[in-house]
Formats: structure tokens, sequence, C-alpha cells
């Protein structure tokens, strides 16, 4: 496997996924260059500095809307980690800045691949798959969680959902930049021979996530359980029992750096990198790990209406992924929970204020 990558640069770069795969290469390349670009829009991203300077990574503050705040290169490789994350993102309000990063955003990174020739990575979701598809799929109620019923020939199953899922049905705003930005990445690949690889993640947990209501659930959740704040059940008759599979932020980093490093190989993919069943939590499920871990109960709310672009499931099937790679996942729920609160735990006072 040839390892020898010159220059790397991460868009949303001190952001949770961005600083952390910047730090785990930074480690395993230590003669790359690795540069990071963020517009330090979502709040405690600015923990994030300190540790890239430490590190030997370079930072450059700058957003992905404008091409000029790009830094100058070429970079052998983009790694094309920015995002406005939240599902609910332009609900209620504006959609500007959502439309403007997700989509805008792929397209200038995109133009610098093309300028550049550089090799480009992208970090999609697995909310690109269309809600009515999932929520119309069978299901059935267990003590603690929601699940999957199996049905023969479906691309739904009680391990998740495949790659061969219907897609033509709304997603959510957030989903469809994504995908939208999915199908440009293609067009890139046809038109100008864009070498690039995209990964639709599940949900991404771990240390340095900056947790809140719309995103980051395992965060929010280590984080309400420390401090002591109430936390509430919304939609599905409150109970809790919506399910999402999850991965380790260490574990999608051990998977981009075989990606990279052996691009050849993986140049044109694009599925499914998630936990699946195994790597799975509802929320009730979840309240009851960060009692166990932390050693604490917080009060628990109910709100038994369902919110704007709501899922009672989510599990991603990676059978494809599995196929082509011996990664695997190796985290499980617990640990996450318990390296989350192992974190928080040691940034107590610098984390605080922003719970």
């Amino acid at each position: 496997m040839n390892t020898a990558v010159e220059s790397i640069l991460i868009t949303g770069g001190a952001g949770f996924v961005g600083s952390s795969l910047a730090l785990h290469l930074k480690n395993y390349l230590p003669h790359t260059r690795i540069v990071c670009l963020d517009n330090l829009y979502r709040r405690g991203s600015e923990l994030n500095l300190p540790r890239l300077q430490a590190a030997g990574v370079e930072f450059v503050r700058g957003d992905i809307r404008h091409a000029s705040d790009f830094p100058a290169g070429p970079f052998e490789f983009i790694l094309e980690c920015s995002a406005e994350p939240s599902v609910l993102a332009g609900y209620g309000a504006s959609p500007d800045y959502l439309m403007e990063t997700n989509l805008m955003g792929t397209y200038r990174c995109l133009e610098q691949a093309r300028q550049w020739q550089s090799k480009t990575i992208f970090l999609s979701t697995s909310r690109v798959y269309p809600i009515s598809v999932l929520e119309q799929h069978p299901w059935s109620e267990l003590p603690t969680r929601f699940a999957w019923n199996e049905v023969p020939g479906a691309a739904i199953s009680s391990r998740g959902v495949s790659e061969a899922c219907a897609m033509n049905a709304a997603r959510s705003l957030y989903g469809w930049t994504k995908f939208a930005s999915e199908s440009l990445i293609e067009e890139y690949r046809s038109g100008f021979g864009l070498r690039a690889v995209t990964n639709r993640c599940s949900v991404i947990a771990g240390p340095w996530q900056m947790g809140k209501v719309d995103q980051g659930v395992v965060a929010l959740w280590v984080f309400r359980h420390y401090f002591g704040k109430p936390l509430k059940y919304i939609g599905y008759g409150g109970t809790g029992k919506q399910v999402r599979d999850m991965l380790h932020v260490a574990d999608l980093c051990d998977l981009i750096t075989e990606q990279l490093t052996g691009f050849e190989s993986w140049e044109g993919w694009l599925g499914n990198v998630g936990g699946g069943l195994e790597i799975s939590a509802s929320l009730q499920e979840l309240t009851s790990l960060c009692r166990k871990v932390l050693g604490r109960e917080v009060p628990l709310g109910a709100e038994t209406e369902n919110r704007q672009a709501d899922l009672r499931i989510f599990l991603a099937d990676s059978s494809r992924l599995f196929q082509r790679t011996h990664w695997r996942p190796k985290r499980g729920v617990e640990t996450i929970v318990a390296d989350v609160f192992d974190w928080v735990r040691a940034h107590e006072q610098a984390l605080q204020p922003l719970v």
C-alpha cells in the first residue's frame, strides 16, 4: 500500500469530524502537509484550534462558500467534511446558509479539485434516503426500541437500509443538499475525470463533538447527564424508542485512512458507512447506557408530536462496504458513551458554557 501523501486539505477542518481526521492523519502520515479550512460557525469548534496547532496541522479561517477563501494549492487530496449538519436546518427560518454551505460549498470544493486535479473524499450522510420510504417500511415495537420487519426482496431489512433503496421522494432539506452534492460529484467524475470517493455516514459520534438537540445526539445525552440537565423524548409517542446506528469517529478515521492511502482501489466508491444493527441504540437505550456509564440520572420529559423530518428508525446496511474491505467498526455504543464521558470530564470547564 502506498502511504506517501504530499498534502491534504480538510474543509470543515475545525469541526468534530474534520479535526478528528486531521489529528489522526497527522499521526499516521507525519510528513504530510495537512491544512484545515473552517469558518468557525459551529459554536465550540474554536476549542479544536490549539489541538490542531500542537499537532503541526495548519489552520486557515475561511468559508467554502467563497473561492477566494481557499488556501493556495494545489493539494493532492481534498477531504470534504464541511456542512451545516442539522436535519432541522432551513425549516422555520431561511434555508440560505444550508443551501449555500452544503450545495454551493461542495461546488466550490469540486472546482478547486478540478483545477488542482485533487483526489476527493466526500462525507455524505445516511439522511439521503427518503423519509417516506423509510417510514412506510413495516416495523414492530419491542420493549425498548422500534425494529424493521423482514420483507422478502426489499432494500430495507432488520439489518438496515441498503444502497438499492428507492430514492425518489423527499429526504429533508439537509438530506437533499447532500444527495444533490453526491450527484454533482458524479457529474464531475464524468465530465472532468474527477477522482472521488463518497461515504454515506450514519450518526458519527465520539469525543470533541459539540452535541445539540438537532445534531450530535450521543454527545448531547452525555452532556445533559454529566451536567445534570433535563432531557426530553420527542416524537413517536414520547417513548424514546426511535433507533439510530452509530459510528465512532475513530472507526471512521481508520476507514478514511485506508481509502486515502489505497485510493486507486477505492476511486468511484459510493455507499453506506455505519454501525448497523450491531452498533445501534434507541434513545431509551442510550439513556440507560448513560446512567450506567456516568452513574447519574436526569429528569426525562416527553413530547408525543413528531418534528419535521423525524425518522422512527435508521440503520445502515453496510454489506457492500464489508465485501470490499477488511475494515469493520470496532467500537460499540457503550464505548462511544464512555469515550465521550471521559472527554467531558477532562474538559468540564471549557464545555459547561456550551450545554
